[in-house]
């Protein structure tokens, strides 16, 4: 009987921290206006680092480092990437940034899965939608965004961790502005 107990117990408080550890997310995502980081990305093995600022909703605006002047941008509705030499432009519902910078679609997700904690350092939650799988991660500790896999349209697979998180800082609404072709 005692066993049963104790169980029951571990059970109970496991459930409790996982509860917490949800709660505590949400909080800090309804407080996030805007934040900036760093990242690096891998996709299919190819690592490329930068800065990039996210407003919600939907807005990403990312300079990456040592590239031919590559920048991804969203406004909320479009997404553009544009290079030296290429400009690529997207509808940003057909994307997974779509759901990635949208808070309020995170905090319904959040609130009806289940955690998975890795190394007793990330909180991470698997969102499944339109046949596409978005791993998110938070710090345990922090409880912030701290990257996200998924794959992408061209069926790339996409991991972006995050660092030097800055939150609710004063930015530029330009910051969002679309960059033209040329």
């Amino acid at each position: 009987m005692f066993r049963y107990l104790l169980i029951l117990l571990f059970y109970f408080l496991f459930l409790n921290a996982n509860a917490e550890n949800k709660h505590k997310i949400i909080s800090n995502l309804q407080s996030i206006e805007n934040f900036d980081f760093k990242f690096e990305q891998n996709v299919n093995g190819k690592i490329e680092n930068g800065r990039c600022t996210i407003a919600y909703p939907k807005k990403i605006f990312c300079e990456y480092a040592r590239s031919n002047n590559k920048v991804l941008v969203s406004n909320g509705k479009s997404l553009v990437i544009k290079t030296l030499s290429s400009y690529y432009f997207y509808p940003l519902d057909k994307t997974p940034l779509n759901f990635i910078l949208d808070k309020n679609f995170l905090i319904k997700k959040i609130n009806k899965l289940e955690e998975r904690i890795i190394d007793n350092k990330l909180i991470n939650f698997t969102i499944l939608i339109n046949d596409n799988e978005i791993n998110i991660f938070f710090d345990k500790e922090t409880f912030d965004l701290i990257g996200w896999q998924n794959t992408d349209m061209y069926q790339n697979f996409n991991i972006t961790y995050l660092s030097s998180i800055r939150k609710n800082r004063v930015i530029s609404k330009n910051l969002f502005k679309l960059p033209s072709r040329n």
